[in-house]
Formats: C-alpha cells, sequence, structure tokens
C-alpha cells in the first residue's frame, strides 16, 4: 500500500515539475451571447419555420435564442421587446406586428445598444435597424396578377389585405400596378385579414353574405398570404361558392401546396422562410465581427401552380 501511495506522489510531482497544467478552454469558446426574436404572431407556421432557421444558426455558434409571441398586438410586443432588453440580448430579430407603431421599442433598442435584424415585414423607420431580410413582396404580388392576366382575359377581383403589415401591403401594391388602369381587371372588394386564416375566413364569409344579399359577381382572390388565401377558401367552401374561383396566395406553404395538388386553389408566390431566417442570423454573426453588412437583403419569390407543383415538395417549406 505504500509503494502505491509513493508512486501516485512521484507522478504528480513530476507532472508538476514538468510544467503541465489542466487542459484550457478552446479558442473559439466564449460567454453565449443572448440573441432575441419576435414575430407578429406564431399563429402561422412560416414564422416557426423562419425561427427555426435563425436558431440553427445562432445555436450552432454556442449562443442563446430567447422568443416572444405578441399574437397581433403591437403594444404587447413592444413589451415584451424591453422584456428582451432587460434580459441582455444583444440583438434582435424583429418581424413587427405594425411598421409603424413599433418605433418606441426601437427607440429602446437603440439606447440599449441592440442590434436591429429587421425580417419579413419592414418597418417604418429603417435607420434603426442595421439590415432588412424579406423576400421581394412586391414582385410575388406582380407574379399572381402576371398568372392570372394569363389565365383570364377579365377578373372582378376579392383582395385580402392587411396594411399595417409592409409585407402585405407590398404584395398587393405589386398586384395593383401590374393590372394597372386596365378595365378588365378590376378590384372590387378590399377585406383586412390580419394575415390569418380565422379572420380571414370571417372577413370573407361577411363578404359572401353581401354578395348572396346585393348579387356581387366575382371571379378570383387575392390573399395577401396563403393564410388569408387559405381563410378565403374555406369561406367559399362554407357557402358552396367555390366553382370557378381563381384563389391566389403568397407564402409557398405545404397546406396551401395540399390544396393546390387537390384543385381548390390557383397559384402561390412561393417565398423561403428558411433562407430568410439562415440568411438573417447569419448577417447578425457578420455584423458582429465587424464586417460590413447589406443594408436591404431581398430573396426572389417564384411562382408555384398547379401545373409546376411536382417540381417541389409539397410537404416541406422553400
Amino acid at each position: 500500500m505504500k509503494k502505491y501511495a509513493w508512486t501516485i506522489l512521484l507522478a504528480v510531482c513530476v507532472w508538476a515539475l514538468s510544467g503541465c497544467r489542466m487542459p484550457e478552454a478552446p479558442e473559439d469558446a466564449h460567454e453565449p451571447r443572448i440573441f432575441g426574436a419576435t414575430y407578429m404572431t406564431r399563429n402561422n407556421p412560416y414564422f416557426d419555420v423562419l425561427h427555426e432557421a435563425i436558431e440553427e444558426v445562432v445555436e450552432g455558434n454556442g449562443d442563446i435564442l430567447i422568443s416572444r409571441d405578441p399574437s397581433q398586438d403591437q403594444e404587447k410586443q413592444n413589451g415584451q421587446i424591453m422584456e428582451m432588453i432587460e434580459e441582455g440580448i444583444e440583438v434582435l430579430f424583429l418581424n413587427p406586428v405594425d411598421w409603424e407603431k413599433v418605433k418606441p421599442a426601437l427607440e429602446a433598442c437603440r439606447e440599449a445598444g441592440v442590434v436591429i435584424i429587421n425580417i419579413d415585414t419592414v418597418v417604418k423607420d429603417t435607420d434603426y435597424v442595421v439590415s432588412i431580410v424579406e423576400t421581394d413582396n412586391y414582385q410575388a404580388g406582380v407574379l399572381c396578377a402576371e398568372d392570372m392576366m394569363s389565365r383570364v382575359d377579365s377578373a372582378r377581383i376579392v383582395v385580402i389585405d392587411n396594411p399595417i403589415q409592409t409585407s402585405i401591403a407590398n404584395r398587393v401594391q405589386g398586384f395593383m400596378d401590374t393590372i394597372g388602369d386596365n378595365p378588365n381587371y378590376q378590384v372590387i372588394d378590399t377585406e383586412i385579414g390580419a394575415g390569418e386564416i380565422e379572420v380571414s375566413a370571417e372577413v370573407m364569409a361577411n363578404f359572401l353574405e353581401k354578395v348572396l344579399n346585393e348579387g356581387i359577381e366575382f371571379d378570383v382572390v387575392l390573399g395577401g398570404n396563403d393564410p388569408s388565401a387559405l381563410g378565403a377558401l374555406a369561406a367559399l367552401q362554407q357557402y358552396r361558392m367555390e366553382d370557378g374561383i381563381l384563389i391566389y396566395g403568397i407564402d409557398g406553404s405545404p397546406d396551401f401546396k395540399s390544396m393546390l395538388e387537390l384543385g381548390y386553389v390557383t397559384a402561390t408566390s412561393s417565398q423561403s422562410p428558411k433562407t430568410i431566417g439562415t440568411v438573417a442570423a447569419e448577417t447578425a454573426y457578420q455584423y458582429l465581427a465587424g464586417g460590413e453588412v447589406e443594408p436591404y437583403i431581398s430573396i426572389e419569390p417564384y411562382l408555384v401552380t398547379r401545373e409546376n407543383l411536382d417540381e417541389y415538395e409539397i410537404n416541406e417549406w422553400q
């Protein structure tokens, strides 16, 4: 036993005299940074996919991502951003509920030195953000209008809009500018659907009551996003009025593509929440490392129709 103890003591002495030390942490080890993310709603799978893409990059760098769901309430979102500032976020990935009323939160971030990466829906006061990453939403509307005009020589159109959300507003503008002053294509009604399937179904149902009571005719629906279009579809099916109606969405969601496969809808301008999220997160790290970043990054949409659906994964986001 004594011989064993002396052997251990001798080994310890040799190790100490040789200048050996405990292994050091890898050079790239760091105290985890805290990133924040807030989206206008999580009642839309699009934002779940976008969040997962950001999270993959952040956690892959050994950092922490916290998030909040304001449920389409801008005052609530402003308060949640203040909370995340108190929790020590260095970067905020921001998708605002209201492009104008988010300003108090923008000011708070600037005062606290929090970097803002604006995603999907552009804020009005862009000088508060380091970079904007979004789909070319105007072009998404253009694609829908061009496809509609290639299918029919005239149309009476219902638009499901959401003016406080610049992504949807820009899509509608692209659609409207494309049909222009052509008298054969007329927008006969605009409803506010909040970008959500339930709200859009309700406002479309209210419109269909007017259709029945007043004899209004229409043959095209443009949804500002896929949930808006699918909400309109649900109302049309409830009233058994879906036959002969062209229905356009914008997103390229699996739910919309499933309806496209069944022939219930016409086309969607597809965007990639995976790409937006990944690019946004990589842009944040580039900025934190002292690199120059693009102030505006636009990602091109593409049209998915019944005719080219087999080129895409129906059950996946792009």
